[in-house]
């Protein structure tokens, strides 16, 4: 049987998506040698790029339009196959939806999550992947909640506003009207933090500074999540707040286990199934993933290590193309890749790194086939007839 070369790599911020760049390591590999059989599996760790990953592993592309992380209307979708759906979180509320770039931590909402989540239930999906990663906001899920059909109020009884600071006006939490289809659902959250909500490693001071707040408004949010918290606890009768995780997307992973009954599932796990990587590893010569940066927290939950140890249980060797590693010799070493490249190795200038990656990528994945998978009389690769 033929076999192949698995090419999975996740995204390279700010220059290719996992697809483009799965583009151009196939260019490369069949530059070297047109005989080479690869297949592409473009991957994600749940943050941004999951809705690409999942279309292109044969989910279809459901347009929504939906409020963005400061209420303005954005274009984004869902993926779905059966009665699955898959969210990200990043594409409709995420750091990049902010209009010009510019932060707003205090009222920046995931009031559009909840909106693109009641769409894909009204269309009848009931299994409900969430991707949670870049998100723009610290409100404890509540606008997420909201737009799910929860009533938030002050004290006055009226709608609560948006955003982290406005928790702390909250007084009354109702959840009986949330969307019907939620009943039948299930709700499973692609998430690798491990943040309580609330606290010095919660979800305002480990992440605040990220999304704009200044210190002062992180010790805000968070007592403002304290507030929030308790009110939960007090109408669900569960306490979700130090679960690990309930800190994760600003409290949304909070929101969703304490309200929806949500289980938090590895990201890069539920995002390798999704894809169909050991299905595809079967077989496999070899894989080569990759990302714009290796460091140390690729080292503890993201793509490419996830893709390597999925390999490493086939007996497959991973290479890896990154954009840059920040890995010391011996964090390479135990990553324990067969090699790893780098694109700031061919082009130390960031700035054009970033805007030749395509054709890096491309040069780099043609080198690695020369030096890892040239035949000869007494060294065959066996992603060759």
């Amino acid at each position: 049987m033929t076999r192949h070369i698995l090419v999975a790599p996740d995204k390279f911020k700010g220059s290719l998506t996992a697809t483009d760049a799965a583009r151009a390591i196939t260019r490369g590999l069949l530059r070297f040698d047109a005989s080479i059989r690869t297949i592409e599996c473009p991957i994600a760790d749940g943050g941004e790029g999951t809705l690409s990953a999942a279309v292109a592993a044969g989910f279809v592309r459901i347009p929504v339009d939906a409020p963005g992380p400061t209420g303005r209307t954005v274009s984004t979708a869902y993926a779905r196959r059966g009665t699955t759906a898959v969210v990200e979180m990043a594409d409709v509320v995420g750091l990049q939806r902010l209009p010009g770039g510019t932060r707003q931590p205090m009222t920046a909402s995931s009031r559009g999550l909840g909106h693109v989540i009641a769409h894909a239930l009204d269309d009848g999906c009931r299994h409900i992947v969430l991707g949670i990663g870049g998100s723009a906001s610290t409100d404890g899920g509540a606008g997420f909640l909201q737009a799910l059909g929860a009533k938030l109020l002050d004290e006055h009884g009226r709608p609560l506003g948006d955003g982290g600071r406005a928790l702390l006006d909250a007084c009354a939490l109702d959840v009986s009207a949330l969307h019907s289809g939620l009943q039948q659902a299930t709700v499973v959250i692609a998430c690798d933090v491990d943040n309580p909500l609330c606290g010095p490693g919660g979800a305002a001071a480990v992440y605040g500074t990220q999304k704009g707040a200044n210190s002062t408004q992180v010790e805000e949010l968070d007592a403002a999540l304290e507030h929030w918290a308790a009110l939960v606890d007090t109408v669900t009768e569960t306490n979700a707040r130090g679960i690990p995780g309930a800190g994760a997307a600003g409290g949304v992973g909070f929101a969703a286990m304490a309200v929806l009954g949500a289980e938090l599932r590895s990201g890069i796990d539920l995002i390798l199934d999704m894809v169909g990587l050991d299905r595809h590893l079967h077989e496999a010569a070899a894989i080569i993933t990759g990302e714009g940066s290796l460091d140390r927290q690729s080292l503890h939950g993201k793509a490419p290590v996830g893709a390597r140890l999925r390999a490493s249980a086939h007996g497959v060797p991973a290479y890896a193309i990154v954009g840059v590693s920040t890995l010391s010799r011996e964090e390479e070493a135990a990553a324990q890749f067969a090699a790893i490249y780098s694109l700031h190795d061919r082009e130390p200038d960031l700035a054009r790194s970033i805007a030749g990656a395509g054709n890096l990528l491309t040069a780099i994945a043609q080198d690695l086939a020369a030096e890892h998978f040239a035949t000869s009389a007494d060294r065959s690769c066996a992603a060759y007839d």
